[in-house]
This record gives C-alpha cells, structure tokens and sequence, in this order.
C-alpha cells in the first residue's frame, strides 16, 4: 500500500475544477443526459483518479469480510429499511404521474348518460340523453412532451434517490457491524488489562503489608486500574450504539438484535479493488441524479416557453337524444365537432415571468449538477488518501505494539532479576497497554476506511444490487 502514495493519486483538486469546467461549461444547453454522462464519463477517465486500483469485480464487495452475520444483516436491511422502502414507493408515485402526463396525448372525455323530468303547470315533459364527450388537445407546439420529458426526468431522478439510499443503507451496515465488532475487541483487551492490574495490586498490596514496597507503587497501579475501568463504560455505549444504528436500519428495535462475537473480520485480508474505477465513478447516482433534475428543470423551461403559443384543442361530442321520453325511444342522433384556438395574450406579462422563472431554476439545477460533479471527484480522491494514509497508520501501529510488547517483556525480566526498580515495569506494561488498545484502533480505521473507498467508487455496484433486488 505504500508504493501507492507517489504513484496513485497525481490529480489535484485544483485541476479537477479546471478540468470539469471545460467539459462541461459547453453543454448547459443540452438535454441529451446520455451525452451528459458521456462527458462526465471521459473527464473521469482522463483524470484517472483510480486507476491504480483495477482488479476484481467490485459486486457484493462486503462479502469478502466472510461473514454470514453481516451477509444477512445486508439482506435484512435491504428488505425492512423504512427510509428505502419510503423512497420506491416514493418512486412508484413519480412513475404514476409519468403515465399521467403520458396520457395527455389522448383524448380525455368520457360518457354521459341522463334522464330529466320537469313540469310547468299542467305540461309534463321528459327527455333522455347518452352522448361520448371528448376533448383532445393537440400537441403542435410540444408542449406536453416537454411535460411528459419533465416528468420522466422526475421519475429517473427518483430512481437514482432509491439508488443513493440503497448504497448508504449497505455502506453504514457494513461499518456499524464493523465498528461492533471492533468494540468488541476493545472490550476484550480492556478487560485482560484490568485483570493484569488486579493480580499487580494484590501482589504489591502483600509487598507494602510487609514493608519491602512501598506505597508510591501501589497507588500509581491503582490509578492505572481506574483508567482501565473508566473506559469500559464508554465502550459499553458505543457498542449498544452500534447495535441500534443497526437496528434502525434493518428496522427493528435494539433490544431484536442480536450478534456473536466475530472480532476474527478484523484480522481477514480485506482490500479494495475495482473492476472498472472511472467508470465507478461516473455512474455515481448522485451524479445521475443532479443530471436528471437539470433534465427536469430544462424541460419545465421549454413547457414555460412553449406556454406562450397558442392552446389549440379538438372538442366534441356524438350521442342520443329523445324527447318525450325517458326510456330512449324515438331518439335523434346528434353530433358535434369543435376546433378550438385559446391564446392568453393578455396573460403574456404572467407567461414571460414564469418562463423567465423557470429559465433561472434550469441554470441553477445545471450549475448544482457541475458541482454534485466537483463533489464526487473531490471525495473519490479523499477516500483514496484516506485509504493510504489509514494503511500506514496501521503499519505504524502494528510495530509501535511489536516494540513496546519486547520492551515489556524485557523489563518484566530485568525487574524479577532486580536490575530496575517496579515503577520501570509499570511503565513498561503501562506502553504495551496504550500501543495495543492504538493498533486495534487503527485495524478497525483502516478497515472502515476501505468500506468508505468502496462507499466512494458506488457507480458499478450499486447498479448490480439495484439489479439483483428488483
């Protein structure tokens, strides 16, 4: 992981700006979102973010923790989380309204059927009728089409959310379960070093009883114990918050969840590769989302525009109508046809300010979309250098707990030799104990680190689970 840092990441946040602009600043007047991604894809790809991370394919990735525990709370979170099963049905209700609007290039209308008596004095009279009423308005000016495009961008848009909460549903299972599991670990280490400190004090308390010790020794083992025992109820919270993080998103209660220990995830091979890492970039949903609500706003405008021409409409009826009668006999046929042309005219101050409103709103989406885009590169470059940084750390963790575990030892040799007074060894131990709780910190830090990589470079994988859970 170390040959990495002057080899992996040579883009520059500063560039990345540049880069982008220039891409992207020519296309504001496109709605084309296949061309859009197109652009983004090829500055991803010139800018090689990743490119050093091109391996196996990225599908499921938390299954190479080995872990049924945390396959299964993937699944149940998946199936039962509220804020995804929100956002599809959120999504079912956009796709509606995309059929609603399709309808529109349809005749609307429908049947109607009546009967009336009425009297006047001694004159009694009845009539029945049953005609089809229709009303279609022609799209000549594409009016509806752009609300009909508006309205698929709506729906695409909403897809990319269940896309968005799908990978942070999975991203923050996979980092409470690990972040447990680590805890765990810490608890077990704690509770091994209390022990250690009480077999101390009993001996040093038989020793100062004696009169060959004195007290000094004992009461700076005493204060070592009490900072041992003041972490256990801090990791005691943390993992009952780990477990109703996890809770809340397989959703269930705290108390309904329930893990065994599994603290060997932190000691399995567990490292990043990408399949195609431009590319999982690229596809981002974030990225797709803010394309598709630019599409949206776009097509607004042009339904705001196209509001200033004229509404023309074909209107008409063809039915059956008796008189004299209720029970349709003797009917006449009648029918109706009836062009119409609606021009607000006098409503063109109103229309030109919508229009102009609407315009601002489709710049605004466009401008958000460009920096959703910065965004997301700027982040896939910090989650690589948080990967490198957290590897080094870890590297440097595990031999600061290799050193001071042999100074340790040495010292517990050189005191029952009586070459250095107890306080040395206390010491001593007092380093490992520090150096130990430091290296499991950063194994559980770089392990989320990887996870967060992972979070980072979604585009691929997410579009393979979204696939897997239709």
């Amino acid at each position: 992981m170390t040959k990495l840092v002057q080899k992996r990441l040579k883009t520059s946040l500063t560039a990345s700006a540049v880069l982008v602009a220039a891409f992207l600043s020519g296309c504001a007047s496109k709605i084309d979102t296949v061309s859009e991604q197109n652009v983004v894809s090829d500055f991803v790809t010139s800018a090689n973010i990743a490119g050093k991370l091109t391996g196996a394919d990225e599908t499921n990735w938390w299954k190479g923790l080995d872990s049924r525990q945390l396959d299964q709370l993937v699944a149940n979170a998946l199936a039962n989380n509220h804020d995804l099963q929100t956002s599809q049905l959120t999504l079912k209700s956009a796709l509606a309204r995309l059929g609603e609007q399709k309808a529109r290039y349809l005749p609307q209308g429908g049947i109607e059927i009546g009967a009336q008596r009425s009297g006047l004095g001694d004159t009694n009279s009845r009539q029945s009728s049953a005609n089809l009423a229709l009303d279609w308005q022609l799209d000549l000016f594409g009016r509806i089409t752009a609300l009909v495009d508006a309205a698929s961008a709506s729906a695409m848009s909403q897809a990319e959310q269940v896309r968005l909460l799908q990978i942070e549903v999975v991203s923050s299972v996979v980092k409470g379960f690990v972040s447990y599991q680590g805890n765990v670990e810490k608890q077990h280490i704690v509770t091994l070093q209390i022990e250690a400190l009480e077999q101390s004090i009993d001996v040093l308390q038989a020793r100062v009883d004696e009169g060959v010790a004195n007290e000094l020794d004992l009461n700076r083992t005493m204060a070592q114990l009490r900072q041992q025992q003041a972490l256990i109820p801090a990791i005691e919270y943390a993992k009952f918050s780990d477990l109703s993080t996890l809770a809340v998103l397989t959703g269930r209660l705290a108390q309904n969840v329930e893990l065994t220990n599994e603290q060997v995830i932190l000691e399995r091979e567990f490292s990043v590769s990408l399949s195609e890492p431009n590319k999982a970039i690229a596809l981002r949903p974030d990225i797709s989302r803010a394309l598709y609500d630019f599409s949206q706003a776009n097509s607004l405008s042009v339904s705001a525009s196209k509001a200033l021409l004229p509404d023309i409409s074909l209107s008409g009826f063809a039915g059956v109508l008796s008189l004299g009668s209720n029970g349709f006999s003797d009917t006449q046929q009648q029918w109706q046809v009836a062009p119409q042309l609606q021009w607000s005219i006098l409503s063109y101050p109103a229309l030109l300010a919508q229009r102009d409103a609407q315009q601002f709103l489709s710049e605004a989406a466009y401008s958000d979309y460009q920096q959703v885009v910065l965004t997301a590169l700027s982040e896939s470059e910090l989650s690589l250098q948080l990967l490198v940084n957290q590897a080094q750390q870890k590297r440097f963790a595990d031999e600061r707990y290799d050193f001071a575990n042999k100074a340790f030892l040495q010292a517990e040799a050189m005191y029952e030799e009586g070459q250095i007074p107890y306080l040395e060894l206390l010491d001593a131990r007092q380093d490992v104990l520090i150096a130990q709780e430091n290296a499991v910190e950063s194994t559980i830090s770089s392990l989320l680190s990887k996870v967060n990589a992972y979070q980072s470079f979604n585009g691929q994988w997410s579009y393979a689970l979204n696939d897997t859970n239709k």
